[in-house]
């Protein structure tokens, strides 16, 4: 190990979306002169900027044309694996507090007391107390699937850029499948980005009957924001878990965990083939974590209002797992 886990307490490194976690660099007086990463958060109206932990990392490896070996170092699969391991080890619950004091966490609403986690992985696929995720009250409502910051594009064939500027969603791409494509051709897409501070269990946006999940084996770039603006494409370069949906009031619906930059593992707890209910859990990122992709057929769903605006405006909306998506 080439730094102890304790003295990673107050360096984290965790980078949005990505998670790389790496010690900061100690240079007095840098700085970037690029934009920070912005969201506005629905729960408190307001525009925020993103604390991203490992950033001087993350922009030299993405944003540095010197971040080139660097980036072929943290897209393979053992980088992940290995800071997987470490984040399960019992050393590694000396982390648990400090990241609750340090983000600001309430630990009223975990379903289990910070105490009782043997390492920091437990602590990060907690699970929370019902309460703390009621479902929007509106039972036609579709609900987000997990807490994050989104976006919403409510027709993917007019979306000429999302992050880069000319580059194109490809939905067969992100698929895997050519005929599965042509049917949400034109669909509307949700894009949401958990951070480290985030619950990292997702669930089912509306209820349904889900297939088995189909695995689309890829590399493991971050997913941040400041990764997708340099190459869009990694949203359907990266691992992915794909799975199907079908609903009596909204179609099909593709679900899609997608890999990053040290994600432990992507888990299903759902039974497929067997008919769930809205807001039921679907499954979870072990350490790291990264996003989720929700794809409705077209016309089937219309977004909520500050959902549309925000992205309109290419600035993510944060909201709640369990909060109203559209309907």
């Amino acid at each position: 190990m080439s730094q102890p886990v304790k003295d990673l307490e107050n360096t984290y490194g965790l980078a949005a979306a990505g998670h790389l976690i790496l010690p900061r660099p100690r240079r007095k007086g840098q700085s970037h002169p690029v934009e920070p990463i912005r969201y506005f958060n629905r729960l408190t109206e307001t525009l925020e900027t993103e604390q991203v932990y490992g950033e001087r990392w993350l922009r030299l490896a993405y944003e540095n044309p010197v971040g080139s070996l660097l980036r072929h170092l943290i897209k393979r699969p053992f980088f992940s694996r290995w800071y997987g391991r470490r984040m399960a080890r019992s050393s590694s619950r000396s982390l648990v507090g400090p990241f609750i004091r340090d983000f600001g966490l309430d630990p009223a609403e975990f379903a289990d007391p910070p105490d009782s986690f043997a390492s920091f992985n437990e602590f990060f696929i907690r699970r929370l107390n019902p309460e703390a995720r009621p479902l929007d009250p509106d039972p036609r409502a579709v609900v987000f699937p997990c807490d994050g910051r989104h976006l919403g594009f409510p027709d993917l064939s007019r979306v000429d850029s999302v992050f880069v500027k000319g580059q194109r969603f490809s939905v067969p791409e992100l698929l895997g499948s050519p005929e599965l494509a042509r049917r949400f051709e034109g669909g509307t897409l949700v894009l949401s980005r958990l951070c480290p501070v985030d619950y990292h269990r997702y669930h089912f946006p509306t209820a349904g009957t889900p297939s088995p999940s189909r695995l689309l084996n890829g590399t493991l770039f971050s997913v941040s924001p400041i990764a997708l603006r340099r190459n869009l494409s990694y949203l359907w370069q990266n691992k992915r878990v794909l799975t199907e949906l079908e609903t009596e009031s909204h179609g099909k619906i593709i679900m899609i965990e997608i890999g990053a930059t040290n994600v432990g593992s992507i888990t299903q707890t759902f039974t497929p083939d067997q008919p769930v209910e809205r807001g039921e859990e679907r499954g979870y990122f072990s350490f790291g974590g990264s996003s989720t992709i929700t794809l409705f057929e077209p016309g089937r769903i219309t977004l909520a209002d500050d959902l549309l605006e925000q992205s309109s405006r290419q600035t993510e909306l944060y909201a709640p797992m369990g909060s109203f998506l559209g309907r």
